[in-house]
């Protein structure tokens, strides 16, 4: 594929789900009584995201200070 479509592609993505997520927090989205707010959604992911990436990288460098503390 060519790299300037996949890359105007990817913009246009980008751009897209900045655009649908900042629509579904500014005006109300709701079906069937549930609130479709997908900025906030995407807000917890990232955090949580970053927190489970501090823990695994907490228990690779305890796993390496073990391990020098063997030799």
């Amino acid at each position: 594929m060519n790299k300037w479509i996949e890359l105007a592609g990817g913009l246009v993505l980008l751009i897209g789900l900045i655009l649908i997520g900042w629509a579904s927090s500014v005006y109300s989205w709701t079906f069937l009584g549930k609130d479709f707010n997908l900025l906030h959604s995407a807000w917890i992911f990232l955090k949580g995201g970053i927190f489970w990436l501090l823990g695994g990288i907490s228990v690779i460098l305890i796993i390496l200070g073990i391990t020098d503390l063997k030799e």
